[in-house]
């Protein structure tokens, strides 16, 4: 026998015996503990990783991370890159998905009530351009309505004060309507337009160049380790708006899930641990939609729970969980929501010795396209621009009367106006959420036919609702 024909099957079985080497070695770690995975998380890896986000933001011109600038990319590039350096534990991949550009001209119709509705739309808007209120569901909602009745465009004018410049407002074309393009104004801009239009005036609207083509990606990065049919999925948006560095929205979320992945690596789990940034969430949820709609059945059922954290780090913050059990608010998440919720309050009661309150459990982050679809999901959050309670004041200290976070989507939401001591805890929530079901799904009802009829009718009672995310559009 030739030397070279000797060699090529030691060579072989030496690289079969390392790759079994390093399978060993990660199964050697120990299994993945709450109280030792929250341990390893320090506020001073947070904040080294706020500042390195912060700084991609302002070595740009436009100081923000809003996609399709250098600021995101340069945000998206680092993750990946950061979760690629562990090969041995996580696969990687970025999943890329296009919006469309255009302009639109055409004359202005206001569009009345919330415009939330179909029948809120005339039937013929042929070569026109909507004016429509931001609020109560996604403004993509609002377009896609206006779209299948002819319309060209749409304005969305803000709901509360300040403008919406640099939103792109943009969505893929669905099943209720095509996209078309959009742009974001003022309130006091929409206002004056309405008040323009009940006088009889004519305003002919050119959007023009609002959207640009743009390739965008989502990271996703599961664990080697543990059952991949059984997968808890942990989730955060990796964008900014316009107007700021977005260090809490969701720099904060970011961040803390980027630390637990981390650290994650010095452990084995039993069941797989799947971590996704999205992006676009700023635009409609447009990366969690994305990602939803190319996922067959099969695979969303090897999601047992999935987890979405944005904005853990406000300055004038509540502890919120979502209400997964419908117990507040009404309506529940899918089987398995409900207990991921009971989970999040016992973590808040007896580990972290915290008090918490609840939040309306509607679909309006980056969960709501997993809630659509049937997949049990939760969430928790310090609050955005809503106002904080005298209650919660006592509560959770901060000042009543005041935004959870005044820097929201403003050019103040940067390293120096985020709460530590909130972050942290969050950090350390979000730590035991992950450890906790990476070990087992005993908390989480069984997945029975009965479990997955119930899954579908909370299915298509939320997408028969059509709600969306009121912060980001």
């Amino acid at each position: 026998m030739r030397l070279l024909e000797l060699l090529t099957p030691l060579a072989a079985l030496a690289a079969t015996a390392s790759a079994a080497l390093a399978t060993e070695l990660v199964t050697r770690k120990p299994l993945v503990e709450s109280n030792k995975l929250r341990r390893v998380l320090l506020r001073s890896n947070l904040l080294a990783k706020a500042r390195t986000l912060e700084g991609f933001a302002y070595a740009t011109t436009e100081r923000n991370r809003l996609i399709g600038t250098p600021g995101h990319n340069a945000t998206v590039n680092w993750i990946y890159d950061t979760i690629k350096s562990f090969p041995d534990h996580y696969t990687v991949s970025l999943q890329p998905f296009d919006l469309p550009s255009g302009t639109a001209k055409g004359l202005i119709v206001h569009i009345p009530n919330l415009a939330c509705d179909e029948s809120d739309f005339p039937a013929d808007l042929t070569d026109k351009v909507v004016l429509v209120f931001r609020g109560d569901c996604q403004s993509a909602v609002k377009v896609a309505y206006a779209g299948a009745r002819g319309a060209v465009g749409a304005i969305v004018y803000n709901n509360v004060e300040g403008n919406l410049d640099g939103y792109s407002l943009q969505r893929l074309s669905t099943p209720e309507g095509p996209y078309v393009p959009t742009g974001g104004i003022s309130q006091a801009d929409g206002l004056a337009l309405i008040a323009k239009l009940d006088a009889g005036e004519e305003i002919l609207a050119d959007l023009n160049s609002v959207t640009k083509a743009i390739t965008i990606y989502n990271i996703n990065a599961q664990t080697i380790a543990g059952d991949q049919d059984n997968v808890i999925h942990i989730s955060g948006h990796s964008d900014s708006v316009a107007a700021g560095p977005g260090i809490n929205d969701n720099g904060s979320g970011t961040i803390s899930i980027l630390e637990v992945a981390i650290q994650l690596t010095n452990f084995s789990v039993n069941n797989a641990v799947r971590f996704s940034w999205w992006s676009a969430e700023e635009e409609g949820l447009l990366g969690a939609t994305y990602y939803v709609s190319q996922q067959p059945q099969s695979e969303l059922d090897k999601i047992c729970l999935m987890l979405d954290f944005d904005m853990m780090a406000s300055p004038n913050y509540a502890f919120q969980i979502y209400d997964g059990d419908g117990s507040a608010f009404g309506e529940s998440g899918p089987p398995g929501s409900a207990e991921a919720e009971h989970e999040f309050a016992r973590f808040f009661t007896e580990e972290s010795h915290e008090n918490h309150t609840e939040i309306e459990f509607d679909g309006r982050s980056d969960y709501g396209p997993f809630l659509a679809a049937g997949v049990a999901t939760g969430s928790i959050a310090c609050g955005a621009e809503g106002i904080k309670t005298v209650e919660e004041a006592s509560m959770f200290g901060g000042v009543a009367g005041v935004a959870y976070d005044v820097n929201y989507h403003a050019a103040g939401d940067n390293v120096d106006n985020v709460n530590m001591g909130a972050w942290i805890v969050m950090s350390k929530v979000i730590a035991h959420m992950t450890a906790t079901f990476a070990r087992s799904f005993e908390l989480l009802p069984p997945k029975t036919e009965e479990a997955k009829i119930k899954r579908m009718e909370v299915a298509k009672r939320i997408s028969g609702k059509a709600t969306g995310k009121i912060w980001g559009v």
